[in-house]
C-alpha cells in the first residue's frame, strides 16, 4: 500500500516483486503494477494515470514518492540521466533513492549481455557534488551511505585481516555496491555556484571535463 507520506516505488521490479511497493518494470511478463520503460521520462506527462489492479488509478505527481528502490536496474538503462531526473522529480524533499549496482571489478559486472555499464565509488559524483553539470538548478542528491557487498574471495581476504581498501581494489573481491541517496533542495549558495560553473563550462573548449573545474 502507499506509504502515509508517499509511494514506495520498486523500479525494475522484475522477479523481485514487492507486495508493499508500487512495482514498475518494462516487461509485462513479471506482472508489475505499472509497465513502463524507465529509460524514458516516467511518467511521460504530469497528468498520466496508470490503471493498476492493486491500487486502482494511480497518478504519480511530482513529490509523490517517499522512496525509490532501484536494485539491479541502473546497469541496464541506456539513458541513465533520464532515470535520475525521474527520481529527482518523483521523490519528495528528503525522499530516498535506494540503489544496488554491480561493482566494476566484479565478475557479475559484464556477465549479463544486457548490462550497459558498471559502477564504482565515483559513479555518484554527477548527481551529488557535480549536479550543476547535469543542469540541475533546484535539487540534488546527497550520498547517505555506500556499502560494499563482498564476494566469497573478498570475504576470505577480510577474514585474514587484509586491509579493506586494498581488498576493494582486488578484481573479483567485491560483487556489488548498495548505495542510499537523499534528495534535497539546493541552497541559494549552491544555485549561484552552479550558475557560475555552467557559465565557465560553456566558455571552455570541447575537451574540458568537470574534473578541471576546480
Amino acid at each position: 500500500m502507499p506509504a502515509p507520506d508517499g509511494w514506495i516505488l520498486n523500479c525494475g521490479s522484475g522477479k523481485s516483486f514487492k507486495a508493499d511497493c508500487l512495482n514498475v518494470d518494462i516487461n509485462p511478463l513479471w506482472q508489475p503494477d505499472i509497465v513502463a520503460d524507465l529509460a524514458r521520462p516516467f511518467p511521460p506527462a504530469p497528468d498520466t494515470t496508470y490503471h493498476t489492479s492493486r491500487f486502482g488509478p494511480v497518478c504519480l505527481a511530482p513529490g509523490s514518492a517517499a522512496k525509490i528502490l532501484a536494485h539491479d536496474l541502473l546497469e541496464h538503462l541506456p539513458a541513465l540521466t533520464v532515470f535520475y531526473e525521474t527520481c529527482l522529480q518523483l521523490l519528495r524533499e528528503g525522499g530516498v533513492l535506494d540503489v544496488v549496482v554491480p561493482y566494476d571489478l566484479s565478475c557479475g559486472a559484464w556477465q549479463d549481455p544486457t548490462h550497459v555499464r558498471a559502477f564504482n565509488e565515483n559513479s555518484w559524483l554527477y548527481i551529488t557534488d557535480w549536479h550543476w553539470y547535469l543542469g540541475w538548478t533546484q535539487a540534488r542528491f546527497d550520498l547517505v551511505s555506500l556499502e560494499y557487498r563482498y564476494s566469497g574471495l573478498g570475504q576470505k581476504m577480510l577474514d585474514k585481516g587484509k586491509d579493506a581498501e586494498l581488498v576493494r581494489r582486488r578484481p573479483r573481491a567485491v560483487d556489488a555496491m548498495a548505495v542510499v541517496l537523499r534528495k534535497r533542495a539546493l541552497t541559494d549558495k549552491e544555485r549561484d555556484k552552479a550558475a557560475a560553473r555552467q557559465a565557465r563550462y560553456l566558455c571552455r573548449p570541447a575537451h574540458f571535463t568537470p574534473a578541471q573545474s576546480g
